[in-house]
């Protein structure tokens, strides 16, 4: 058959056995099929057509590539996209109304527009979630809050709003007197940033007779006072200081609570009056229905923690508490053993338990887990020093654990992983920094724990020979194992890559980044893998970041038929990005779209930003900054999309 006829066997095809297989496929294989021929792409077209819930978070398609996915869908009822290569002019594609939910992330677009138009047009929307970029344009505040507060007028069902501007130069001022015109169907609120006065405020205008307030709100826009009838479940809410007045509204007016997540980010240290202590810890008893509760202070902007909450204040809080399914502390800097031990024996019902930065957190706290709760699902423990492998022992009580994160404890060792091995349901397991060996992996590859992600990050005594015994020792491990993350590991080579690919593991994410000792050998032997492997899963994601010993002989190896499963690629710090680098940047660039071209067959358009400023912010900017470049295929009248992220950290 040849591409773009009109189908051949294809058309002797029913219509509705094509539609059942395309409908049976994701977004990204239904548009890949559409280029070879009219037949699957009119069939692609229908299938597109007839979907209700349409996930889009995995790739970033511009407005062209949306309005063919979206134009003949009249059946949409959910959608979550990525809006990182969106414009303003593309709010009118997405933006129907007939959607029930709609999830927009890495949002750059003008809010008064994007609040505006749903107002008018999603009367039906029950669940609208945006996360707006950290360089997105933002709106003066008064003209923020005016069209949000439109919006929230044109969606009387709403039930779920979540706002997240992580810009931090960001004015907090943009949710004031919110709450004056949230509609009385609100479940779920979740909101960033925020001041603590305007959080207080917020919570007396959804817990008081509005209609007493209403003169008092700065907007030319009409709203209808109610009275008392929110049923709010779930607040988050990310303020500049958590307080004892803050706890306390809440507590006195949002009395079927179930869920509460509040963090702040001091600029400053918090006034010692003007701050949380053990009384507004213990407010929060009076809330009968909460059931998850996270409290976290940040250090983003300033090196400040929850000084005035000690061992008392948490012993009263749990004893006030016993409800409560999940708990996450972060910040507490004097609450020590006996107080998290509390939380662990009076919470019955605990399935969550995490403690960030815990400097007086050390094994005695588990201790005596045979007799508090075994029900624990999901531990973290990230970045509590005093922990050793007694604790690993200790948790290995918990029969039903799926999720381990020992993030940061530098006293994990080998007896810890023994112990962690017999843990029959354990699914994620974080070791980052951890001080084991070799032998300790040995250990956890002989083991039942069917591990699904497992990360070693900075284990810095692991070596080959450990990934080795890990892979090849016939445990449980070897048949679950998906992603792996082996980065910062100065005894890492390419022997360790191919005991991976030798063992026969699905893997589908892969991190050696910092590995001085890979080599264009480990890309090769993947894409040997890849090419020739039947029933392999395609690696989705690498990251080769500052792998020292790569050459630019690795565009050449992701060529077809390896790595078309690749979605993303972190080569920052290598020699095809590094300062030494003297080949000139239009070569580099004519290589990578030479690699496309004879990846992919047909008509083929290719966008990407121009490599000469790609290398340029590159070589001048630091650490933890990230620069996307994204190659676009189009073919015919359909498009594949293929996203490729070159990112220097």
């Amino acid at each position: 058959m040849s591409r773009g006829s009109g189908g051949g066997e294809l058309e002797r095809l029913p219509q509705s056995v094509l539609q059942e297989i395309l409908m049976r496929l994701d977004v990204d294989s239904i548009c890949i099929t559409a280029p070879v021929c009219r037949t699957l792409r009119f069939s692609a077209s229908e299938a597109l057509s007839s979907i209700s819930i349409l996930d889009l978070s995995g790739f970033s398609p511009d407005a062209q590539i949306l309005d063919r996915i979206l134009h003949e869908n009249k059946v949409l009822k959910s959608l979550t996209l990525d809006c990182s290569r969106l414009n303003d002019s593309s709010i009118s594609i997405f933006v129907k109304d007939h959607l029930q939910e709609l999830v927009l992330l890495k949002c750059s677009l003008l809010l008064s527009l994007l609040f505006t138009s749903i107002g008018e047009k999603c009367s039906s929307l029950r669940v609208f979630t945006l996360e707006m970029a950290r360089q997105a344009v933002l709106e003066p505040s008064h003209i923020c809050k005016e069209k949000l507060a439109q919006m929230l007028k044109g969606c009387l069902y709403l039930e779920s709003l979540c706002i997240k501007i992580r810009d931090p130069d960001c004015d907090p001022a943009v949710f004031e007197s919110v709450g004056l015109f949230l509609p009385k169907t609100i479940k779920i609120l979740q909101l960033q940033p925020m001041f603590e006065h305007h959080a207080k405020q917020l919570i007396h205008e959804i817990g008081i007779f509005r209609s007493s307030v209403a003169s008092s709100a700065d907007f030319s826009i009409d709203f209808f006072p109610r009275p008392n009838d929110f049923r709010l479940q779930s607040l988050s809410l990310v303020v500049d200081r958590i307080t004892d007045h803050l706890l306390i509204s809440i507590t006195r007016n949002l009395h079927f609570l179930v869920n509460l997540d509040l963090q702040d980010k001091p600029r400053r240290k918090p006034s010692w009056h003007h701050d949380l202590t053990d009384s507004g810890l213990q407010s929060l008893g009076s809330c009968s229905h909460l059931v998850h509760l996270s409290l976290l202070r940040s250090r983003e902007y300033y090196p400040a923690t929850f000084t005035r909450v000690n061992d008392m204040g948490i012993f009263l809080f749990a004893e006030e508490c016993k409800r409560l399914e999940s708990v996450r502390l972060g910040g507490f800097s004097r609450v020590t053993d006996a107080g998290f031990a509390s939380i662990l024996h009076s919470c019955k019902s605990l399935k969550k338990f995490e403690v960030i930065s815990a400097v007086f957190l050390s094994d005695l706290a588990f201790h005596d887990l045979v007799n508090a709760s075994c029900s624990l699902v999901d531990v973290r423990l990230a970045s509590c020093g005093l922990l050793t492998s007694e604790t690993a022992a200790d948790l290995s009580l918990c029969k039903s654990l799926e999720v381990l994160d020992l993030w940061g404890c530098k006293s994990i060792a080998d007896h810890g992983l023994i112990s962690i091995s017999r843990l029959c349901r354990l699914t994620t397991l974080n070791l980052g920094g951890a001080d084991v060996t070799d032998g300790g992996l040995s250990a956890l590859g002989c083991g039942n724990a069917p591990i699904v992600f497992l990360c070693l990050r900075g284990c810095k005594r692991v070596t080959d020979r450990g990934v080795a015994s890990l892979l090849l020792e016939g445990g449980v491990i070897c048949k679950t194992l998906s992603a792996l993350d082996l980065g910062y590991m100065p005894g890492i080579s390419d022997r360790a890559i191919f005991t991976i690919i030798q063992s026969g593991i699905n893997i589908i994410d892969l991190c050696i980044r910092n590995c001085f000792y890979i080599t264009d050998a480990s890309v090769a032997a993947f894409a040997s893998r890849e090419g020739f492997g039947e029933g392999k899963k395609p690696l989705r994601r690498l990251d080769l970041y500052h792998c020292s010993g790569l050459s630019l002989k690795l565009l050449e190896l992701l060529r077809r038929p390896s790595f078309r499963g690749l979605r993303w690629l972190g080569i920052g710090g290598t020699c095809m990005l590094s300062r030494g680098d003297t080949e000139a940047p239009n070569r580099r660039s004519e290589i990578a779209s030479r690699m496309i071209l004879q990846k992919y067959s047909g008509k083929v358009v290719i966008l990407l930003i121009p490599e000469t400023v790609l290398l340029a912010l590159l070589m001048g900017l630091h650490g933890a900054v990230k620069l996307k470049m994204r190659l676009l295929i189009i073919e015919d009248d359909f498009c594949a999309c293929n996203a490729l992220d070159w990112a220097s950290s």
